[in-house]
């Protein structure tokens, strides 16, 4: 069977190597959205040095990758969760989850959210969290399959005021 790169895609943690393609990725893809002002993810200190971020206890950002058409392998995404901050012990947060546009329709946010929510309940976690933007509606449609549901307000202190939607999921074992 020929190897299709347009929707093989591996997931792994992120390395320090990734750091400026995930940078990269995020400074592209928010701006698509109005997401680069203040009080956007875009902004915080992490981007650049996303892996020592998620070396943190409870933490792990995963990357997405796929061979190009010259066969060398190019990061198009990821997301990752940690604690939310000035949540409980019991809460998470799902972070940074961002694709480039070639990355997108093809399984690609399904499977990262499958492996992010494992990961969080074996850190366990109890609940995870997520904030987002009105206009980001292919992701909101995947949180909403992946079993999240919408609610009124932030949680924790995330420093993300531009977001307006926000998530919570339980995360029963199973």
């Amino acid at each position: 069977m020929p190897h299709d790169s347009a929707t093989t895609f591996r997931i792994r943690p992120i390395e320090a190597r990734d750091d400026a393609a995930i940078a990269a990725i995020i400074r592209t893809v928010m701006p698509e959205f109005g997401a680069s002002g203040c009080g956007f993810a875009i902004n915080d200190p992490e981007v650049d040095w996303m892996h020592r971020a998620y070396a943190a206890p409870r933490s792990v950002y995963f990357v997405i990758e796929r061979d190009d058409a010259s066969g060398d392998t190019v990061v198009e995404g990821g997301g990752g969760i940690a604690p939310l901050s000035g949540g409980d012990d019991a809460t998470c947060e799902l972070r940074k989850m961002y694709f480039l546009p070639g990355l997108r329709g093809v399984g690609a946010g399904a499977a990262l959210m499958t492996r992010c929510l494992d990961a969080a309940r074996g850190f366990g976690f109890r609940q995870c969290y997520l904030e987002t933007l009105t206009g980001m509606d292919a992701a909101m449609r995947l949180y909403e399959r992946s079993g999240f549901r919408r609610i009124d307000a932030p949680m924790g202190a995330t420093g993300h005021g531009g977001c307006n939607t926000f998530y919570l999921r339980e995360l029963a074992d199973h």
